[in-house]
């Protein structure tokens, strides 16, 4: 196929804690590595947590800590050239944040949170960085328009990502709603699709989330048919040894087959056409 696509895909990719300098450079440096031949066609941030706010258990690792964790980012950016992007959970963190990363994230939990959003933004226009919101469980594709208006004045639409990464149904169940990928592109944002979080089974296992790793590719290659602009997909060299969200982090090793296939259903939708019908 000698399709051209229109603009870069972007790609989240990483894994869910930033465990270790080395292994995040392990991580940076196999996808920088194994993606080089789709360079013209996506752009890699390298993602990571710097604190899991939200573990199931008191007793769980929550990750390095802010200051740690932008050491590590800076590195990985320095050593690879890679974009990065993390997550922060309270509003007098952004500035930290943004002055190291090119993406700042909102956490799906906080993204209600309006001192959280226009933090976020007000960070992220300093610093020319672009804001990432995530769509909580607990709201509707219809609802994140409420998340851009709160940031719409300090960023321009370019600037704004939301996130889609399933709803809750029922107890520890999250299913995807795929038409509200076309929903959420329609207030003029770009809209990414979470491919592992949306795999997960909340609090399914008691004291941490399961999950079900085996879906990840089929719900990340129907969000891109479905108009999804870019993916989120946490990976990790050794999954089940991961320190936090064992069950749905793709193995390194497949990765970078997942993101070239579903780059070539990226191909595939942007040559099809377009349909418009009346409601």
């Amino acid at each position: 196929m000698n399709h051209v696509m229109k603009n870069k895909m972007p790609f989240f990719l990483g894994p869910c804690m930033l465990e270790s300098l080395d292994m995040c450079l392990q991580v940076a440096e196999h996808l920088q590595k194994n993606l080089t031949s789709l360079e013209d066609k996506i752009e890699i941030y390298f993602k990571g947590s710097f604190d899991k706010a939200n573990r199931s258990s008191i007793d769980s690792y929550r990750g390095p800590g802010l200051e740690e964790g932008l050491r590590i980012l800076e590195k990985v950016r320095e050593k690879t050239g890679l974009k990065v992007i993390t997550d922060f959970h309270l509003p007098d963190q952004a500035e930290a944040v943004a002055s190291v990363v090119d993406v700042l994230q909102i956490p799906a939990f906080l993204c209600r949170q309006t001192d959280m959003l226009l933090s976020g933004a007000v960070a992220a226009k300093k610093y020319g960085r672009i804001l990432k919101m995530k769509k909580g469980q607990f709201i509707s594709p219809q609802d994140t328009k409420n998340m851009v208006d709160k940031v719409i004045t300090f960023l321009p639409k370019e600037k704004i990502y939301l996130t889609e990464r399933g709803n809750t149904f029922g107890y520890n169940q999250l299913v995807v709603d795929m038409a509200g990928i076309e929903l959420m592109k329609s207030f003029g944002v770009k809209v990414i699709f979470d491919a592992t979080h949306s795999a997960q089974k909340p609090g399914g296992l008691g004291k941490s989330s399961g999950g079900a790793r085996s879906v990840i590719p089929y719900l990340a290659k129907a969000a891109v048919a479905a108009g999804a602009d870019g993916i989120f997909m946490e990976v990790h060299p050794n999954p089940i040894a991961a320190l936090s969200d064992a069950m749905t982090q793709v193995p390194l090793s497949d990765a970078s087959i997942l993101v070239k296939d579903l780059v070539s259903i990226r191909e595939l939708v942007e040559g099809q056409n377009k349909f418009q019908w009346a409601n």
